[in-house]
């Protein structure tokens, strides 16, 4: 069996390529299969190419006006399909192209590794941009933003929690304007009936949220899955891993039934500092949660997807290795999210004295990491994080963190020094 190399261009399924298409594929800067073959819905309503799409750019549509095929083919969809082909950088994945210039496998280069195989559908492309065909093989819809937890990175587009958080801090007239809870399409049921004739192609679906595993639509998924017997189809998850179960269903029973699953656990930190950062997060739970998935269902991946903030980059090794030591995970099993909106929280904010000692506990934790690390996951995850930090200035945007943070504290009766004391290299 061929080793995965996490930082190679090499298709996961190999498929014959022309030279065009293996050009698009592993030397474009600017290709990316996703417009051909997936759309991405936010609990608000907007539609974007995919999750890691510019968010602060116009939505290419709207779910809760108009339908996904309807959204397949607008204007601005066209344009980022002709865009893509002609080597021409679109505002929408500047994302990705920050991340690549830090190193990092961006979404970009992972989703062409993966989806690759579907490069034929370019050619199906009109001169405008256009694609008749509308078969979504990679699904990630935000039914909703139910979410358990009010992470500090996080706010109410993402999180039902962060309602009553965010109305003291805006104020009456904003939770006028806004719910509770949000839903991506036009109302409960519907983004569930418009995949339904997608079920028939679709082969890797990524659950994220708000928080998935609370989610009805995911089990929804899942039992119609099972039905089809399509255990087939890859499942990817993006979860805060405090709870496992909706009602009397165990999502640990459903795992063990696919041939492939994937577990991102947005974990953070340990203890106290992981209780802090994303706020109802019991942090004994999370390891009575990994203990009774490694007896039930073993063999699924399992590893940590933590976003990487000034919050905690300097704890962020010792998470690490912690877990490694305690057997929940191999040193492999670490994908480094790095925070790059919440502009206030990212970790090139520090001053150089405090990227210093970051970066020297990163390169030690390095020497130790490298001849551990088959899939060179993590190993790439920390030396992008390296360059990531130390090629930008963002000092200014200190006196932004501290107020931010103040407001957040006085709200929630807490003081971020009493937790996360290292901080205190940035007043």
């Amino acid at each position: 069996m061929t080793q995965y190399k996490y930082n190679s261009t090499d298709l996961v399924k190999l498929v014959k390529l022309s030279e065009r298409e293996e050009f698009l594929l592993k030397d474009s800067k600017t290709f990316c299969i996703y417009p051909w073959i997936h759309l991405h819905a936010y609990p608000t309503g907007e539609v974007h190419p995919c999750c890691h799409a510019e968010w602060k750019n116009p939505p290419v549509g709207n779910a809760r006006t108009h339908t996904l095929k309807e959204i397949w083919n607008s204007t601005a969809q066209r344009k980022l399909r002709i865009d893509m082909l002609t080597e021409q950088h679109n505002p929408a994945c500047d994302r990705c192209y920050e991340q690549e210039l830090s190193g990092f496998f961006s979404g970009r280069k992972s989703a062409n590794k993966h989806h690759g195989h579907q490069i034929h559908k370019i050619h199906l492309t009109t001169e405008n941009g256009t694609l008749d065909q509308f078969e979504m093989t990679y699904w990630d819809i935000r039914f909703s933003n139910l979410c358990n937890l009010r992470c500090r990175t996080c706010g109410p587009t993402f999180s039902s929690q962060w309602y009553q958080d965010q109305t003291q801090l805006a104020g009456p007239e904003w939770a006028k304007q806004n719910r509770v809870l949000n839903i991506a399409g036009r109302d409960k049921n519907d983004m569930w009936q418009q995949l339904i004739p997608h079920l028939d192609y679709v082969e890797k679906i990524y659950f994220a949220g708000g928080e998935p595993l609370l989610m009805e639509e995911h089990y929804n998924i899942l039992d119609e899955l099972v039905r089809r017997g399509r255990f087939d189809v890859r499942l990817i998850y993006n979860t805060n891993f405090t709870e496992i179960h909706l009602k009397d269903q165990l999502v640990f029973d459903y795992w063990k039934k696919f041939d492939s699953v994937a577990v991102g656990a947005s974990l953070d930190a340990m203890g106290p500092r992981a209780e802090y950062i994303r706020k109802g997060t019991d942090w004994d739970q999370i390891e009575r949660n990994r203990e009774k998935m490694l007896e039930i269902c073993p063999e699924v991946d399992f590893y940590i997807s933590p976003t990487l903030s000034i919050m905690n980059a300097l704890h962020l090794p010792d998470f690490h290795r912690g877990w490694v030591n305690r057997g929940f995970i191999q040193p492999q099993d670490l994908n480094v999210n790095i925070l790059q909106d919440g502009v206030q929280y990212r970790i090139d904010i520090a001053p150089l004295a405090y990227k210093e000692i970051i970066k020297d506990k990163y390169q030690a934790h390095l020497e130790w990491l490298r001849p551990l690390d088959q899939l060179t996951r993590a190993t790439v995850g920390f030396e992008s994080a390296i360059k990531f930090m130390m090629s930008t200035d963002n000092t200014h945007l200190i006196d932004t963190f501290w107020r931010k943070t103040h407001e957040l504290d006085s709200i929630r009766n807490e003081n971020i020094l009493d937790v996360l004391p290292e901080l205190a290299a940035l007043k």
